[in-house]
């Protein structure tokens, strides 16, 4: 039995010609339009299939599509892609650890780093890899803030009480004018 193309209005002929000599739009877009031209030229769809390198039941399966769709059939549909590694409440937990002082949770330092979440949160019974916790904090809109600097503010309120008193050495600068 033949494929045949059902019988296309003036619009959709002419669409489908601006879409098949399109250089913006996407190439498979593109080349699926092809295939629909060549079938308006009255080709089969193994002549198709030869004239344009694709296997004929491609071919078949586009004119199919777009005898049943019309020209949204050419669009390819979304794919839901792999489903998503972590359950939510496990990037919340992630997300709420961030977002805790480490002292508020008894821990011995002041700030996170990737690695100390790493284990707090493998302590947690969440066995999650530096990489993914970053993919976390970026789609959430998070980033790391670098509290503790050379020149910049000290992250342990104590830390001038526990540095001690500056060294004599050290000249006193003078006061600016």
């Amino acid at each position: 039995m033949t494929l045949r193309l059902r019988e296309l209005s003036d619009d959709e002929r002419a669409e489908l010609q601006r879409i098949a000599r399109s250089h913006t739009l996407g190439a498979g877009l593109v080349r699926r339009a092809q295939i629909i031209v060549h079938a308006m030229s009255g080709l089969k769809a193994e002549q198709i299939a030869t004239r344009m390198d694709l296997c004929g039941n491609t071919v078949r399966y586009w004119l199919n599509r777009f005898n049943a769709r019309g020209l949204d059939g050419l669009r390819e549909d979304v794919r839901t892609g792999r489903p998503p590694t972590y359950s939510a409440e496990q990037r919340g937990a992630v997300l709420s650890a961030a977002l805790t002082r480490p002292c508020e949770l008894g821990l011995p330092f002041a700030a996170w780093t990737l690695d100390r979440l790493v284990v707090y949160l493998s302590e947690q019974g969440i066995g999650m890899r530096r990489s993914r916790i970053s993919e976390i904090f970026l789609r959430e809109g998070l980033r790391w803030r670098q509290d503790e600097t050379w020149f910049g503010a000290r992250v342990d309120p104590d830390f001038a009480q526990k540095r001690g008193p500056s060294s004599s050495s050290t000249r006193r600068r003078r006061p600016a004018a």
